[in-house]
């Protein structure tokens, strides 16, 4: 079904791209405000604006666009998916590569929800319907540990504890080349890549985004790192280490070698979230827990150790 609103340029918007303004004034995600400017959807006094064209104050915004239906869990069997730890409150996994945190438009592989729903768990209902449950997510190509949250008391608690950095968040990480320093802070904003509307990137006015890092082991052409996230940015440690020069292995979308990822047999980013440490919501108990690589890192890390 489409639907219109028509409506006046806000002061504090005059000289906000369309896609930003829109995801303010209507509530929109930033990608669902590009789509419907891509689509023609967005005038300015009559004339169509594109996603990045600036609006102007006093200008009159007419919208038009069509819902989407939210994507639904479809129960699957996914027989990678480890169960690392299980309560009332709580399910911990060892999500492996190719699996979505939970469904979105255009995803059509297995997710995480999905993996729990088809080995008959059930998790919390708060949240929109198709991410329930979900406290924070992993990219579809980067495997390792994510919580979910199973009672609502867990939900409140752990969403809370991320939004205020009170979760340890550790990944190891194979990036090409060798950072310099060994060890530091990465402390640079990220936002919307200008150029793209699924990359992300290190711009002016981003989001705080802070990365710890240090260097576990080194080789000729790559280094192995331990990394520990302040903040939980969308593709945070790939873009701040592509930032450096420094890709991680693999990630072809933020520039790494393909050479390199082909004599490694990778076909993703060599990137997994090895170790998660919080709060328990129900005992009020710190715990931690931790996993190993999967196997196609561990055959990259085995090359790399072998050159």
């Amino acid at each position: 079904m489409s639907e219109t609103r028509s409506l006046p340029v806000p002061d504090g918007l005059a000289g906000d791209r369309v896609d930003a303004a829109l995801a303010k004034l209507l509530g929109f995600s930033r990608t669902f405000a590009a789509e419907v400017a891509e689509a023609g959807g967005v005038t300015a006094d009559g004339t169509v604006l594109g996603k990045s064209d600036r609006l102007s104050a006093g200008s009159w915004l007419e919208v038009t666009w069509t819902d989407k239906v939210a994507p639904s869990i479809v129960p699957v069997i996914v027989p990678d998916l480890t169960i690392v730890h299980d309560d009332d409150d709580i399910i911990v996994i060892d999500k492996p590569v190719g699996v979505a945190a939970h469904p979105s438009v255009g995803w059509t592989g297995p997710t995480v929800l999905g993996a729990l729903a088809g080995a008959g768990f059930r998790v919390a209902t708060s949240g929109a319907s198709e991410r329930a449950g979900i406290v924070h997510r992993l990219d579809a190509g980067t495997s390792g540990l994510m919580v979910v949250a199973k009672s609502e008391r867990a939900y409140g608690a752990l969403k809370r504890a991320f939004h205020d950095r009170e979760v340890d968040k550790v990944y190891h990480a194979v990036v090409q080349g060798h950072p310099d320093p060994f060890a530091g802070t990465i402390d640079a904003p990220i936002g919307r890549h200008p150029g793209s509307s699924w990359k992300f990137a290190v711009v002016a006015g981003g989001k705080d985004s802070v990365t710890h890092y240090e260097t576990l082991e080194a080789f000729p052409s790559a280094s192995l790192l331990r990394v520990q996230l302040e903040t939980g940015r969308t593709h945070q440690i790939r873009v701040h280490m592509a930032a450096q020069r420094h890709p991680c292995v693999g990630d072809a979308m933020y520039g790494a070698d393909p050479s390199i990822s082909a004599r490694l047999g990778l076909s993703r980013q060599w990137l997994h979230a090895l170790e998660l440490g919080f709060v328990h919501p129900g005992t009020g108990e710190r715990v931690r827990y931790s996993t190993r690589y999967p196997a196609d890192l561990q055959h990259a890390l085995d090359v790399l150790r072998g050159d």
